[in-house]
């Protein structure tokens, strides 16, 4: 592990259910527990994994084309279990359109492979999902 390697964010409550999360560059997300509208951490969870995926093959095609219409439908069922809650069957689902023409053709081509490239290799948040990487949590300072 390297300091380069490093990525963090800081989570604090700004309200009763309300939390705002900070990265490293200062920009913020503000989420919830869902009851006052806004994202829950299981939807930000999904938009990770469509966003990452989404950011692959936008880098892919792009070179060839720049789509008339991009989007990505991410969902899963969240379920509770003798083990805890977690999610299931987590489905990102692509509708990606480019212009008529020879750039066209070569962004439409190379869309499938970007997208099991992104898959297989590319996205972090899917592909560390995917492992199950261990979560260590722990209490620095309580009072």
């Amino acid at each position: 592990m390297t300091p380069d390697s490093l990525r963090s964010v800081t989570v604090e409550r700004t309200g009763p259910s309300m939390f705002t999360a900070t990265n490293s560059r200062g920009d913020t997300i503000t989420f919830g527990t869902g009851s006052d509208g806004g994202f829950t951490p299981v939807e930000l969870l999904l938009a990770a994994i469509g966003g990452c995926s989404a950011a692959d093959v936008d880098v892919a095609t792009t070179r060839h084309a720049e789509p008339t219409e991009f989007s990505v439908a991410v969902h899963g069922h969240k379920v509770e279990g003798a083990g805890g809650n977690l999610m299931t069957d987590l489905e990102a689902a692509f509708t990606v359109r480019f212009p008529e023409g020879e750039a066209g053709d070569r962004a439409r081509a190379i869309l499938p492979r970007a997208v099991k490239t992104s898959h297989d290799k590319l996205c972090t948040v899917s592909r560390t999902v995917e492992a199950g990487t261990p979560v260590t949590v722990k209490v620095v300072d309580a009072h």
